[in-house]
């Protein structure tokens, strides 16, 4: 029943990846391959900006088509009325046409216009449910995929902030020391300063009085005879 469901709704395409024969019955070949940039590898490239544009996938309309199947109601309901409606689809009719045609087969069966209605707001009731269902999963995937990762984002803004500040302080305190340092080499500079003034004071002062004593002995010499 649950491919027979399927074919109710979706039309069955060729499979594009297939090479389309060429006049001569041999397979097309493109004239150049392009090569892919390594550039853009999928470790490299950039993730996207915004969501993609809806598209249908097989993994979820394999899911809705299944629950629809899981809850089909016995009888003759708006699934088989749509399967009427598909075998009138290759036929020269137009719309009113055929949903009248139909609608014809399907009273043969007990259907009225009520009911159909009634059993296709029965499917789109359960497909309403699938919906609830896959929102509450979603929900659950963006806190583990988003949400876990907002809360790092805080943490490291946090983390971020808090080594600023170190930064600011350590700033701060290199400044004093650099200060410090400089007074430090004023202070040596004046006490070189200060040593080598007492330094050539000593000299002086020991000059002028050894030249007196060696004076005076040279007198001695001299005068002493």
């Amino acid at each position: 029943m649950f491919k027979n469901i399927k074919s109710l709704f979706i039309i069955e395409e060729e499979d594009q990846s297939k090479p389309t024969p060429n006049k001569k019955g041999e397979p097309h070949t493109k004239s150049a391959q392009k090569i892919p940039d390594p550039g853009l590898s999928s470790k490299t490239k950039p993730a996207p900006t915004k969501a993609s544009p809806g598209q249908v996938k097989g993994k979820f309309t394999e899911i809705l088509f299944k629950a629809m199947e899981q809850h089909n109601l016995d009888g003759f309901d708006y699934l088989e009325y749509k399967q009427s409606l598909k075998s009138l689809e290759k036929m020269a009719m137009d719309e009113k046409t055929r949903y009248q045609s139909a609608f014809a087969m399907a009273q043969t069966m007990g259907a009225s216009p009520e009911k159909l209605i009634q059993t296709a707001q029965h499917y789109l009731d359960v497909l309403k449910k699938e919906e609830n269902k896959f929102g509450k999963a979603l929900v659950s995937q963006k806190e583990k995929q988003i949400g876990s990762k907002e809360d790092q984002i805080a943490q490291l803004a946090q983390i971020i902030q808090e080594k600023n500040e170190q930064i600011r302080k350590l700033t701060l305190e290199i400044e004093q020391h650099q200060k410090q340092a400089t007074h430090l080499k004023e202070q040596i500079g004046a006490a070189s300063v200060k040593v080598e003034s007492t330094k050539n004071d000593f000299i002086a002062s020991y000059q002028a009085l050894v030249n007196q004593i060696v004076k005076d002995m040279d007198n001695m010499k001299n005068y002493l005879k």
